[in-house]
């Protein structure tokens, strides 16, 4: 037996661009197939939901909401909800996992993070952090930040995003040796494309998924592998830097990482 995984997941209680109602994801997943979902809302770098004129715990409150609703709602009905969240930087986003709301509450100064104190902060409890879709050519990004060093994987297949971008981001995850994670990034049910990942145990909790990409355990992904590993690597349209340990920009040019 599989228990499948949707890794990237946005609700309209949470995130400004969600549609769909955390609750009605519940049955919907059911419905496909999956044993789980990762509640993974912008958070507040990105397009949140979330004012941010209160005082931090009433922002960690709303922040959570469409997560803790989808939980109660999957708790009655069977389905395993787990909490992550989306960072934004400079067009450039990441699936943080691992953190909880308690941790949020503690930590106020998460806003501020740079690239490498989110990596620092998130593996320094157990946590871990993938760059989504790292390649996405949309008008809003104006650079393309490929984060090298402050992540533990990459998502090489986004359902929202087209094959082109795809293909690019898998042969650039492996050529740099990393972990990858699919995902369906959906915003509202039913959606075009699910993805998400197979796995031959459940998942126990968030760290325990955590635990299992910092260590690169096998990870089935829901999504063309063989497609995305035998086509055509096309031309990076936008301009790009490859970012380092320190999350500065380095000399590492890009054809090293889509060879």
């Amino acid at each position: 037996m599989q228990y499948r995984y949707e890794t990237h997941l946005h609700t309209c209680e949470s995130s400004a661009c969600g549609i769909s109602a955390a609750r009605d994801y519940i049955p919907y997943y059911l419905d496909q197939g999956y044993h789980g979902i990762f509640v993974t809302d912008h958070f507040f770098g990105g397009n949140t939901a979330v004012s941010h004129r209160q005082p931090w715990r009433a922002q960690v409150d709303e922040f959570c909401r469409g997560y803790e609703a989808a939980r109660e709602e999957g708790e009655k009905r069977g389905l395993q909800v787990l909490f992550g969240w989306e960072q934004a930087y400079d067009g450039d986003e990441y699936l943080v996992y691992g953190l909880d709301k308690a941790w949020l509450y503690a930590h106020p100064e998460v806003k501020s993070y740079t690239r490498a104190a989110q990596y620092a902060a998130a593996r320094a409890q157990g946590g871990c952090v993938v760059q989504a879709h790292p390649f996405r050519d949309r008008s809003y990004i104006r650079r393309i930040h490929l984060n090298t060093a402050c992540v533990d994987g990459v998502e090489v297949f986004n359902a929202a995003n087209p094959t082109e971008v795809n293909v690019q981001a898998y042969h650039y995850a492996l050529n740099l040796g990393l972990p990858m994670l699919a995902g369906s990034d959906i915003h509202c049910a039913p959606w075009p494309t699910l993805s998400g990942i197979a796995l031959e145990t459940p998942l126990h909790d968030e760290q325990d998924f955590a635990a299992r990409m910092r260590a690169a355990a096998t990870i089935t992904l829901l999504a063309p592998v063989a497609e995305l590993a035998s086509a055509p690597v096309a031309r990076v349209r936008l301009p790009w830097e490859v970012l380092g340990a320190d999350g500065m920009p380095t000399d590492t040019p890009l054809a090293a990482l889509l060879k």
